[in-house]
């Protein structure tokens, strides 16, 4: 038993992304306000609103294409660094998923990982710094490790999705070493990193309609 994601389905998982940060708007700008400006749960928002907008385009695109559509409608439209950061991210996503027809476990497992090394190498930071990359990293260390010891797609699903989520949790005991939060006393101790909530949230969402799509 597999999943099989499409172009259909990953536009279906962009607007359920969508209303779960829409949905946690308040939490997530509460968070930001307590270690940054504030902004990064309506940029965010702003650019999913925007993906949602053109699903019918995006669902009738190749998977390549599709995710190229959305790394230049993210860098287009959400402010600040987390635009430039997922788009790169995006971009890069399409370029390893060239010719697929669909996204088995082997090939979202690219492309997460080529979205991870993106944001790394254009945000100059890596796990620990207290950004999105500690919800992101430790999800694609558990999708290795459960594709090399050859677990169940269910089974990899949830640990992928608890592991994006524990990684978002972890950021509240982090100094902060990039952002607005590096100008404050504590550098953030204390509080969760908005951009790994959201990723943790958008991480969840990919997982459950795996899930969905095992056959």
């Amino acid at each position: 038993m597999a999943f099989r994601l499409t172009s259909k389905d990953y536009a279906e998982y962009i607007e359920r992304a969508y209303k779960v940060i829409y949905d946690n708007g308040d939490y997530v700008t509460d968070l930001d306000l307590a270690t940054g400006d504030g902004d990064h749960w309506s940029n965010l928002n702003m650019g999913f609103k925007k993906l949602v907008e053109v699903k019918t385009v995006l669902e009738s695109l190749s998977i390549s294409d599709e995710l190229k559509e959305i790394g230049k409608i993210m860098m287009a439209v959400i402010g600040g660094s987390s635009g430039v950061l997922y788009g790169s991210a995006y971009i890069a996503a399409a370029k390893v998923s060239v010719d697929k027809e669909y996204l088995d476990n082997n090939g979202l497992y690219e492309i997460l990982e080529a979205m991870l090394d993106a944001i790394m190498s254009r945000g100059q930071a890596k796990p620990g710094f207290k950004t999105m990359i500690d919800s992101l990293y430790p999800a694609v260390e558990e999708y290795k490790n459960c594709l090399e010891t050859g677990v169940s797609d269910e089974e990899l699903c949830d640990r992928v999705k608890k592991a994006a989520k524990d990684g978002a949790d972890s950021t509240s005991n982090m100094e902060a070493v990039k952002g607005r939060a590096t100008y404050q006393a504590d550098k953030g101790i204390g509080h969760l990193d908005p951009g790994a909530v959201t990723m943790s949230y958008q991480i969840s969402e990919l997982m459950n309609i795996a899930k969905e799509r095992i056959i």
